[in-house]
């Protein structure tokens, strides 16, 4: 017997890891987007933007399982209630929900949206799982490609991270939707704890390229939190298994991590 499933942000760098893991499942499928697709392989396309909640009541009808892995810069927050909100009028038996480690410790405005976002779903009267996960491979990625195109990099320091593969993360959520509500579940972290100093230099042998790295201090609370460790999980946290280097190194064919010494 297969089960309907709305999933959000399935266009983005975690949903196309999941979507094909639903297929697979045999769930069947519908992606709510802010952008008209042609339906394909068995999915259905619906459109709506749930910070302005339009569409959102069309999308959640009829479905059994919210798989919510939509996000952006700002409004997390208000989406994500906007969609608890249909999701209880429709009756919806699971609503399973990405969140960010330390999304209740460290005081940055993205983060507080996400925590609001977490407490909008635990309010909301539907059945509930949410997962928190560290940043992605992919993110760190896209933060050391920015920085090396600096004459001096700046590095943060006491900023520790514990980023995690995306396609871990996606297989532990499809597991989650596959089970019962859970509530609050176990942290997924990486398998390594890094400065990241260390990104950087993989990134720069891996290209070729020689930069001096300057560190910096990251002012103010936030600052504070990160050099105690406040976006990190250690007690109880899951761990992926494919680390940064192995990341990097499976990246566009012309990166290859030749080394360890630092540049």
């Amino acid at each position: 017997m297969t089960s309907s499933i709305l999933l959000t942000g399935g266009t983005g760098t975690l949903g196309r890891r999941v979507l094909p893991l639903l297929l697979d499942a045999g769930f069947t499928v519908r992606v709510l987007s802010r952008r008209v697709h042609e339906p394909g392989d068995g999915v259905e396309y619906v459109t709506g933007d749930l910070i302005e909640d339009e569409g959102t009541a069309a999308a959640v009808e009829g479905a059994e399982t919210v798989l919510h892995l939509a996000g952006g810069a700002k409004g997390d927050d208000v989406a994500t209630r906007n969609l608890a909100r249909a999701a209880a009028r429709a009756g919806v038996g699971h609503f399973v929900h990405i969140s960010v480690v330390g999304a209740d410790r460290i005081p940055l405005a993205y983060l507080r949206a996400q925590r609001d976002a977490e407490l909008a779903v635990a309010d909301s009267g539907v059945p509930w799982t949410t997962l928190r996960a560290a940043q992605f491979h992919t993110l760190v990625l896209t933060m050391v490609e920015k920085m090396a195109k600096l004459p001096v990099v700046p590095v943060p320091g006491g900023l520790r991270l514990q980023s995690v593969d995306p396609g871990e993360v996606a297989a532990r959520l499809v597991e989650l939707v596959r089970g019962e509500p859970s509530g609050p579940v176990a942290d997924l972290v990486g398998p390594e704890e890094y400065g990241l100093a260390e990104p950087v230099r993989a990134y720069l042998r891996a290209y070729g390229k020689r930069r001096p790295l300057m560190p910096v201090r990251i002012p103010g609370k936030a600052g504070r939190a990160y050099r105690a460790g406040e976006n990190l999980s250690v007690d109880g946290a899951m761990r992926g298994t494919r680390t940064w280097a192995e990341f990097l190194a499976d990246a566009p064919e012309h990166v290859h991590v030749v080394g360890t010494e630092a540049p």
